[in-house]
C-alpha cells in the first residue's frame, strides 16, 4: 500500500510524505503505483518550474519514498497544484480502492 501524508499549517500545505508501493501488480506492471508516482512527481516539478516554489525534496525509488518540505508558506500557484494533485489521488483511490492508496491529512 502507498500512503500519502499531506501536512498543513494554517490551512496551507507545509509538506508531504509518500511511502510504500501500491501492490496492485508486479513491479513494472503496477498501474496504480505508476499513477500515484506520476501525480506526485509531476506536482513537484510543476511547483518548481511553474510556481517557483522553494522546497526540499528527498526521494528513494527503491523504498518507494518521497518527502517534500516547504521552508516557507507555499504560494497560491503551489497551493492550487497541490489541491489538484489531491484531487487526482482521490480519483485513483476511488477507482482502485483504499487498499492500494491511503491519504492522510495532518495539521502541524
Amino acid at each position: 500500500m502507498t500512503t500519502v501524508v499531506l501536512k498543513k499549517k494554517d490551512n496551507r500545505y507545509s509538506g508531504l510524505l509518500l511511502t510504500g508501493h501500491a501492490g496492485y501488480a508486479d513491479s513494472g506492471q503496477d498501474i496504480v503505483c505508476s499513477a500515484i508516482s506520476m501525480l506526485v512527481i509531476n506536482s513537484i516539478n510543476a511547483m518548481e518550474t511553474l510556481a517557483g516554489e522553494r522546497m526540499d525534496v528527498a526521494a528513494d525509488e527503491r523504498e518507494g519514498r518521497i518527502a517534500v518540505s516547504f521552508p516557507d508558506a507555499v504560494n497560491e500557484k503551489s497551493q492550487l497544484i497541490l489541491d489538484t494533485m489531491v484531487l487526482g489521488l482521490k480519483s485513483v483511490q476511488e477507482q482502485y480502492g483504499k487498499k492500494y492508496l491511503k491519504l492522510k491529512f495532518e495539521e502541524v
